[in-house]
């Protein structure tokens, strides 16, 4: 199963339509998954003609965007939970372990930071955002690969 991973994409000030580099990763996507500040519902409807999205609600989401503030998904055998804001990188592990005790691996957005870490059985990731890099050298999404119940492959590739 091949997993995209967004967040932070604020339409419309940033996100004006999919980018050509994203769609390129959307096209053969099984799943996408957005962590949140879409800002808009029409970037999910957007997404949703690539594949199915599950989402979660940012800070800086409007009234039309319906999403939960948080989910939980087994991902062919592979427990995800998903969270827009993660809080502070001191003690985050700690923190995601105690909010989602069954999790394999969490993802997050906020800080527009790409991250993948691994710790005491936890991997978190951050994919980053497509289209407000803000301090980083890149725009960014997230590629998970889910073979057999396990996360086979991680990677966060640049888009811009």
């Amino acid at each position: 199963m091949k997993v995209v991973v967004l967040s932070d994409t604020h339409a419309p000030r940033r996100w004006k339509g999919c980018p050509p580099p994203v769609a390129e990763h959307l096209r053969d996507a099984d799943l996408i998954l957005h962590a949140g500040d879409v800002c808009t519902a029409g970037v999910l409807d957007e997404l949703a003609a690539y594949a199915p999205v599950h989402a979660v609600r940012g800070n800086n989401d409007g009234p039309d965007v319906t999403a939960p503030d948080t989910l939980e998904l087994d991902l062919g055998g592979l427990r995800v939970a998903v969270i827009h804001d993660s809080g502070p990188a001191a003690g985050r592990v700690a923190r995601l372990r105690r909010r989602f005790p069954t999790a394999d691996l969490v993802v997050f957005g906020h800080s527009h930071i790409p991250l993948d870490h691994s710790e005491n059985g936890l991997r978190i990731f951050n994919p980053g955002s497509p289209t407000d890099r803000r301090r980083q050298p890149h725009g960014t999404v997230g590629v998970l690969r889910i073979e057999d119940g396990r996360l086979a492959e991680a990677a966060i590739v640049p888009v811009t």
